[in-house]
């Protein structure tokens, strides 16, 4: 698959996401199973529900604002609550404080960037980047909304960051940096936007195998957070290859057989 075809198959995916969460339609139970199919691994593994196989127990949540502590949510706007559709809480793994400022890779309908702009209060900004018109849209609604002025919500690739360097104490993302191509180009602008000393404080979805050739082809299973999976020795070697520094990754919760959502840290030196 060529990047631009995959570029438009995940803004086709997020768009309709965006537009359902836009009329307060909950969009993680399914974001990452519609629609239903499975795949067969390669290897010689069963075949399972892309992103909700077997191995996740089906009382747990995987994705979306139930990942989220109830008080924090409480502060938001339904529409955003209904667009999360992230694999963890970035923004508490981030600890952030009065006065920084944070860029979310890949922000969505806004909820991180909503969060973290309260938590750096009117001495610090939010930003947030995202590539599909939709989702700005979601976002800047849910911005208005929320009455929060400290936050901007900027088009663009989180390949290439439309902000210049050394700009942000803290770079954040939700379930995004897996559906890029080129991690290496995320990585290394996560690194160029950061001023020394700054850190990244992320969760993703990693694989335990790399994805075959298959599933990398399939882009529904982009979209289901699990084509563009890498390993954790992968994730490290990308962050280290870009500059950074106490590369961290720990594992949250199984996604699917073999693949995990998981907290990764690191800082620039």
């Amino acid at each position: 698959m060529t990047d631009d075809a995959l570029v438009q198959s995940l803004q086709a995916h997020y768009g309709t996401a965006a537009r359902r969460a836009a009329t307060g339609e909950a969009v993680a139970d399914d974001y990452c199973c519609e629609p239903a199919r499975t795949t067969d691994d390669a290897r010689g593994s069963p075949a399972v529900d892309v992103c909700c196989g077997p191995v996740v127990d089906a009382a747990s949540t995987v994705f979306g604002s139930g990942l989220y502590d109830s008080a924090e949510l409480a502060e938001l706007p339904d529409e955003a609550v209904a667009g999360s559709i992230g694999c963890a809480n970035p923004v508490a793994l981030a600890q952030l404080a009065e006065g920084e400022v944070v860029l979310d890779l890949g922000s969505g309908g806004g909820i991180d960037v909503l969060l973290s702009a309260r938590r750096v209060g009117p001495t610090g900004r939010a930003y947030g980047v995202d590539m599909t018109s939709e989702m700005l849209e979601l976002a800047r609604a849910n911005q208005a909304r929320a009455a929060v002025t400290n936050a901007e919500f900027l088009e663009g690739r989180i390949e290439a960051v439309p902000l210049p360097d050394a700009s942000v104490d803290v770079v954040v993302s939700n379930c995004v940096i897996n559906l890029s191509a080129d991690k290496a180009a995320v990585f290394a602008e996560a690194h160029r936007v950061l001023r020394s000393g700054g850190r990244v404080a992320v969760a993703d979805v990693v694989a335990d195998l790399e994805p075959d050739e298959a599933l990398r082809a399939d882009p529904e299973a982009w979209a289901a957070c699990i084509a563009g999976a890498v390993t954790r020795a992968q994730y490290v070697a990308g962050l280290t290859g870009a500059g950074f520094v106490g590369v961290e990754i720990t594992d949250s919760h199984p996604v699917q057989d073999g693949s995990w959502s998981v907290f990764v840290r690191a800082r620039k030196p």
